[in-house]
């Protein structure tokens, strides 16, 4: 159980380091203004490598919260099915 923790927790950081990276590249305007969570830049000035960031973004978002439930939660509860199924056959 304890690398199932730590995968997780590799996953939430890795992601959530990720995301806050790129997000106080592009959703920060000023330091007196709302951080991390402002508007993104307007879609016109974006280039290629602007939109490929902003997908990144979403993306380590996405790894962080599936990640760490997928190892905290998903993969414990089907080893205790499957070990319960297994009891309950023999």
């Amino acid at each position: 159980m304890a690398d199932e923790f730590i995968k997780g927790f590799a996953a939430l950081m890795v992601g959530g380091l990720g995301w806050m990276t790129i997000a106080g590249w592009y959703r920060t305007p000023s330091f007196e203004g709302a951080q991390l969570i402002g508007e993104l830049p307007p879609q016109e000035s974006l280039t290629v490598f602007d939109t490929a960031a902003l997908l990144l973004m979403d993306a380590f978002f996405w790894f962080a919260i599936f990640g760490c439930l997928t190892f905290w939660v998903a993969i414990p509860l089907f080893s205790e099915l499957r070990e319960y199924l297994d009891e309950r056959s023999a």
